[in-house]
């Protein structure tokens, strides 16, 4: 019996949860304690009949009689022997300075915790509910305010309301009004009262939760509008939910918007098939209009479950904290609301360590029980166990952070299991730095398996991590045995890159014919190692190497480059035609030997060069266009040495191209060009052809016609003349449109000057004399003057002015005529 008790006083969460499924996935919103220390001691020779709830203490009330105060861990701070018999109910108020006690007996008791204050009053029979109130003078007056329907179960009392339950249903007062505004009936009437008995509960001043039987009501209390009194009470009560629940009630409190229900289970033995009182249940639900939403359910083992009835347990609650107790005559349960590190604890036992880790990370400032250090190291200990090791290394950059000594722990452990490869990617390259040693063991692992990976470590890795002298010979050890091994090869140029061996890693890289050669040699400035390399470079990337080269004139001149080129000239040429390029001047001195490079390897770009080169010789160019028979070439060759009728009889010789002679006609804009190019075509109908298409705006075509020989046939001569005179007509309507818009523009001009002309002109003291510089008009305004004033603005006394002569009557501005603008006439004459 003893072990039992022992057992019974562990935690009631570790019984409940081993009567659960163990495999069920869904986390539990509550967790569950024994109100032990005191509480133990008085439930071994009494029994629990009640309990309330204060925010500083809790009273317990017992079968024998005795009222405990009982702080929160359930230890005695006091204790009061009210009753031979059984305490049904205890009330508090908000202050918890005074205590209200009804006994079995039929006994009331009110009085001061903490003060001599006392009421006592006695009745024969639990039939009446009466409302004692403190009047004048301290004295006490009592109005009854129910009787005659039965014992009274239950009373709730919040802010102005009174609510509570007998025989018949529930009623619900209004202390203001001094008026009963409603009545709940019983919905089962087949229970026994006394064995069901009514659960009541104020959600807030104007809100009752009623359980009874399987039923649950919540009723909302409010105001009538006052069209609608008359002689109704000035408050009603509406039903806003209903609903039935699957046990017996036996207690209810509010969660926020949910509800906390109580319940006696009674079940049916599949052996015995009798019915047997089964653990209470304590539910989470959410009530809906006419059902409700079950969120949590926990069957609890309570002390002596087997023998208890719907009436023995109850459920009290404190509102500031969610905390509900569960009282039954052998036992006190606390159940709270579970808090991040409960929940922490539910995922690390369901494994689920990644959101474990993660809750915690959101919560850490809230957590106590835990450290987020802790909950990965475990984690990457399970990812380990389940042979994840891809996963479990990633998560160590997260877990491990800037620990180095865990850092470097961890590499061990993966060393050991023979797994270094998973987490070399993941380790740390910067802050913290890893002893060498660890680097360097994961390299040699690379090293003895794994070239490729061995070499994206070497790129990857600063060079300071490891011991490069190391890491160098050991590569060197292993080219003994595969000396052409290219990874192992560029991996070592590397290595002496780091190590500044520039000109070990370049020998390398031009075996190896790597890319990385030329970033080599502009990085390290190598230029000075290359200058007998040249040939190689342009042999592995031409394009790069010239770029390259012409970029560093300075480093290697264009004549040393020339001079390695010697005996590659296909080199040579791409050189020098990148260099002709970037500057036509640069390499004047090659441009003579370009003749020949164009023309050997690359001929489309030989007649641009000769275009744009003025250091080029045309008689050398000549000659070996003319060796070669480049047309093209020669043609404009003799044209730029002024031999243009010789250039065009090629064009019609040998390319015998009719528009490429028009063209080049036209270009050199010279007539006997044109006589040459007619006399030559003047017996080839085709060529005569083009020309009439082509000369109409250049050369006059009757010339061309007249020449034609009588029954020669012309292709297409019809659409040539028709076009011949499109092209005339053409002509004359745009000459004639211009003459229009000329005659246009010549008269609105005209109108225009003719306006201005007409305006006035301000003439004032500040105006002068363009000619004696003196004010235009005289200080003193009763002498006569006389002014001229022309349209251009400027302004002369008449004095000032030339005598016009006879031939020339008019006279104009000495100013704009001696400027070329033209004279300007007169156009005031100003007298007095």
């Amino acid at each position: 019996m003893a072990e039992a008790e022992e057992q019974e006083t562990e935690s009631l969460e570790e019984s409940t949860d081993e009567s659960e499924e163990e495999e069920s996935e869904e986390e539990p919103k509550l967790k569950y304690e024994r109100l032990s220390n005191g509480v133990t001691e008085i439930l071994q020779k009494d029994a629990a009949s009640c309990m309330t709830v204060h925010d500083k203490f809790l009273a317990l009330g017992t079968h024998y009689g005795k009222v405990y105060l009982l702080d929160v861990q359930g230890n005695i701070t006091q204790k009061f022997d009210v009753s031979p018999v059984k305490i049904n109910q205890i009330s508090l108020d908000e202050s918890g300075e005074h205590m209200g006690v009804c006994s079995e007996d039929g006994k009331v008791q009110v009085f001061g915790l903490y003060s001599g204050e006392e009421f006592h009053e006695t009745f024969d029979c639990p039939i009446k509910l009466l409302l004692f109130e403190r009047s004048w003078m301290s004295r006490w007056k009592s109005s009854v305010l129910h009787e005659g329907e039965g014992n009274i179960r239950s009373v709730k009392w919040r802010g102005h309301l009174i609510a509570w339950a007998n025989n018949m249903g529930v009623k619900i007062f209004d202390i203001i009004s001094k008026q009963r505004i409603t009545n709940v009936p019983r919905d089962d009437i087949s229970l026994r009262p006394d064995m069901y008995p009514c659960s009541l509960c104020w959600k807030d001043s104007v809100t009752l939760i009623i359980g009874w039987g399987t039923s649950v009501k919540i009723c909302s209390v409010k105001e009538r509008h006052a069209s609608e009194m008359r002689d109704l009470p000035s408050r009603y009560v509406e039903i806003v939910s209903q609903f039935e629940t699957e046990f017996y009630i036996s207690g209810l409190a509010p969660l926020c918007d949910q509800l906390v229900v109580l319940s006696y289970v009674k079940e049916v033995s599949e052996k015995t098939e009798r019915e047997y009182c089964a653990r209470p249940r304590l539910d989470i639900i959410q009530p809906l209009s006419e059902t409700c939403e079950e969120i949590s359910s926990d069957a609890l083992t309570v002390r002596g479950f087997q023998e208890n009835e719907c009436r023995d347990y109850h459920l009290e609650y404190s509102e500031g904290e969610s905390l509900f107790y569960i009282v039954s005559p052998r036992d006190v349960v606390v159940a709270k609301e579970r808090d991040q590190d409960d929940h922490i604890d539910w995922l690390l036992e369901k494994k689920k360590y990644e959101e474990a880790l993660m809750a915690a990370e959101i919560s850490q400032r809230n957590i106590k029980r835990h450290k987020i250090l802790d909950i990965g190291l475990a984690y990457i200990n399970h990812l380990v166990a389940k042979g994840e090791y891809d996963i479990a290394a990633r998560k160590c950059q997260k877990i491990l952070g800037k620990n180095a000594a865990l850092w470097e722990y961890e590499v061990y452990k993966f060393k050991e299991i023979g797994q270094l490869k998973a987490i070399s990617p993941y380790l740390p390259r910067g802050d913290p730095v890893l002893k060498p040693l660890i680097y360097e063991m994961i390299l040699h692992e690379f090293l003895e398996s794994d070239y490729e990976g061995f070499a994206t470590l070497i790129r990857e890795w600063p060079g300071n991590l490891y011991n490069n002298s190391v890491i160098v010979q050991a590569v060197r050890d292993h080219l003994k045995k595969d000396s052409q091994n290219k990874t192992l090869l560029k991996t070592l140029a590397e290595l002496y890159t780091y190590d500044k061996n520039y000109g070990n890693a370049l020998e390398i890289y031009l075996t190896l014919r790597h890319k990385d050669v030329f970033q080599l040699i502009h990085k390290h400035n190598l230029f000075s190692s290359i200058k007998d390399k040249i040939v190689l470079l342009m042999d592995f990337d031409s394009e790069k190497a010239v770029d390259m080269l012409l970029d560093n004139e300075d480093k290697i001149s264009i004549k040393k480059v020339v001079e390695e080129l010697e005996d590659r000239p296909e080199l040579q040429h791409v050189y020098l035609h990148k260099l002709f390029k970037r500057d036509h001047h640069k390499g004047q001195r090659y441009h003579e030997k370009q003749i020949s490079l164009y023309a050997e390897y690359d001929r489309p770009n030989l007649l641009p060069f000769l275009r744009d080169s003025t250091h080029c010789p045309l008689e050398k160019a000549l000659e070996i266009c003319q060796q070669r028979n480049f047309v093209e070439e020669t043609v404009y060759l003799l044209s730029r040495m002024g031999n243009s009728r010789s250039a065009l009889k090629m064009i019609m010789e040998e390319l015998h191209d009719v528009d490429k002679a028009i063209e080049f006609a036209k270009e050199q804009d010279d007539g006997e060009l044109w006589e040459d190019l007619i006399l030559y075509s003047i017996d080839k109908p085709p060529f005569i052809t083009g020309l009439l298409n082509n000369i109409g705006t250049h050369v006059d075509p009757i010339l061309l016609i007249h020449r034609i020989k009588e029954g020669m046939e012309i292709p297409n001569l019809r659409d040539s003349l028709v076009k011949i005179l499109q092209d005339y007509n053409l002509q004359i309507l745009l000459r004639e449109g211009c003459k229009k818009i000329l005659v246009a523009d010549s008269l609105s001009l005209l109108k225009k000057m003719h306006r201005t002309q007409m305006k006035g002109v301000l003439v004032d003291e500040e105006n002068i004399c363009e000619s004696c510089l003196s004010p235009i008009l005289p200080s003193d305004a009763a002498k006569p003057f006389s002014v001229v004033v022309f349209h251009c603005r400027h302004m002369f006394h008449k004095e000032c002015l030339p005598v016009p002569s006879m031939n020339s009557p008019a006279q104009f501005c000495n100013i704009c005529s001696a400027k070329h603008r033209g004279p300007g006439s007169a156009i005031l004459e100003m007298k007095k």
